[in-house]
């Protein structure tokens, strides 16, 4: 966890620390870019044991990720901009859900800003056909 994730208690109550919440204040985490060029995010939550993690990412026009299969379900919920796939477009107030085993490459020809919610994280094919998961 960094310095922007803050454990919250109602006032006066004794929370178990294993039981208290996790409150991010997003501005306060910057940008991190990724290997993919126009495409950053935020890391909101990491459980580095199962590998879940869940981001808010910034796509800019043009942005694209190139072809990966999604090892568990992956939810995004898009609050601006769009995200287009093979399967068609997912505007502003959308939501998708990709199963595991599911492939795709996604680009996003306006900008994007999204979140979403991985139970692990989706696989990068390479040029030799190896897969690697998301660098967070």
């Amino acid at each position: 966890m960094n310095e922007a994730m803050q454990t919250s208690q109602a006032a006066g109550a004794p929370v178990r620390p294993d039981l208290r919440s996790i409150v991010v204040q997003t501005e306060n985490i910057p940008w991190k870019a990724t290997k993919y060029p126009g495409v950053e995010f935020k890391l909101l939550y990491e459980d580095k044991q199962s590998g879940l993690f869940t981001g808010l990412f910034r796509w800019a026009p043009g942005a694209e990720l190139p072809f990966h299969e999604h090892a568990e379900l992956e939810q995004t919920f898009v609050l601006e901009g769009s995200l287009v796939d093979h399967e068609g477009e997912v505007t502003a107030g959308g939501y998708a859900a990709r199963p595991a085993g599911s492939r795709h490459v996604a680009r996003s020809p306006n900008g994007c800003l999204n979140i979403s919610f991985f139970l692990k994280p989706n696989q990068f094919f390479q040029a030799d056909g190896t897969a690697q998961p998301f660098e967070r």
